[in-house]
């Protein structure tokens, strides 16, 4: 008889698969409840946007008018994430673009899209800026200069090089192309918000 072929074995460590457990079906859990506040369900709590004469700029446009503080809080948040701030402002024929300009396109609901949407820049960028109360009195300044001109404050990123926030300080005095805070939504359910002039 010729020679026998060595026996060749698996390590002892070597786990063994059974099929059936790779084919078992995974056991149902109870769904967690679901909490509501019942809000969903109530119709009379969903409103629509008024598209109409009613014209908001960057964030917190739809806002009553931010006070001195508040202004200040934001110059704060800017100046905390070590963006530059710096004052615009624009007439009312021109501060607010829906055509973006020469292109042509119906880019109105693009809030990141800035072909036609520069303003007039008050002074340089405040480089160096520390305090918040420095932006304000520059704000109370081109207010002063352009009563019935927008009024913006932007911050930027000098290491990115792009604007990472904007927000409204000042509309014009004499201004209506925007709907007051009760009017500024339609549906079932009118009122609330309180006034301020609106925004």
């Amino acid at each position: 008889p010729g020679p026998v072929p060595p026996q060749h074995s698996l390590p002892h460590s070597t786990p063994t698969i059974k099929m059936a457990a790779i084919s078992a079906v995974a056991p149902v859990l109870n769904k967690a409840p679901v909490v509501s506040t019942g809000k969903a369900a109530n119709t009379n709590s969903m409103m629509v946007w008024q598209p109409h004469g009613n014209k908001f700029f960057e964030t917190f446009s739809f806002l009553p008018p931010l006070s001195d503080q508040e202004v200040a809080r934001q110059v704060q948040y800017l100046l905390n994430n070590g963006w530059t701030p710096c004052i615009e402002f624009e007439s009312a024929s021109k501060a607010y673009a829906d055509t973006h300009g020469w292109c042509g396109m119906d880019m109105s609901v693009a809030a990141g899209y800035y072909d036609n949407r520069y303003w007039v820049m008050w002074k340089l960028p405040m480089y160096g800026c520390t305090n918040p109360d420095e932006v304000l009195q520059e704000i109370r300044a081109c207010t002063s200069a352009f009563p019935e001109c927008f009024i913006r404050v932007a911050g930027f990123d000098n290491i990115k090089q792009v604007q990472c926030s904007s927000f409204l300080a000042h509309r014009p005095t004499g201004d209506r192309t925007f709907a007051p805070v009760n009017g500024r939504q339609v549906g079932t359910q009118q009122g609330g918000g309180g006034g301020g002039g609106g925004w």
